[in-house]
Order: C-alpha cells, then structure tokens, then sequence
C-alpha cells in the first residue's frame, strides 16, 4: 500500500531510516482508517489513511520533515506546494 500524497525516502538512501521510524511511530499497535483512492501503475493501493483522533499519517509525516508532499498529485491538499 503507498500512502497518498506522500514523497518519502526510500528505506535505502539518505533520510529512509527517518522516515521508515517516523511511520513506525505513528501507525504501530493503532488501527488505522484508509480510505482507498486509487490503485498505481504497479498495483499498489493508494490510500489516505487517519488515527483513531482523526490525525492524518501523511500530514504528520510532512510536519515532521521524515516526507515530503508529493505535489503532482495532490493538487496543494496539504499547503506545502
């Protein structure tokens, strides 16, 4: 599944163990509620997924400075384009 709107680093370059840690962080032992919104050129999910407290895990991540909005797609949703 990728997250929607979301430009983080691969596990495997500079800033992936950020950004794989801060994910971790933020979804590990929550039940989260996606909301599938398209299905990507290799067939993955895409979803836009929220906390039970209605925080969104992309938002968070952008906040954090772990990703980045990934601006091609999401049409300025989360201000930062």
């Amino acid at each position: 599944m990728r997250v929607w709107c979301l430009d983080a680093p691969e596990w495997n370059h500079q800033g992936g163990s950020t950004a794989t840690s801060t994910l971790h962080s933020l979804i590990s032992g929550k039940q989260l509620r996606c909301a599938v919104l398209d299905v990507d050129r290799y067939g993955r999910l895409v979803a836009q997924c929220v906390q039970p407290n209605g925080r969104d895990i992309a938002a968070e991540m952008i906040r954090s400075g772990a990703a980045t909005e990934y601006c091609r797609y999401s049409g300025g949703y989360y201000g930062t384009c």
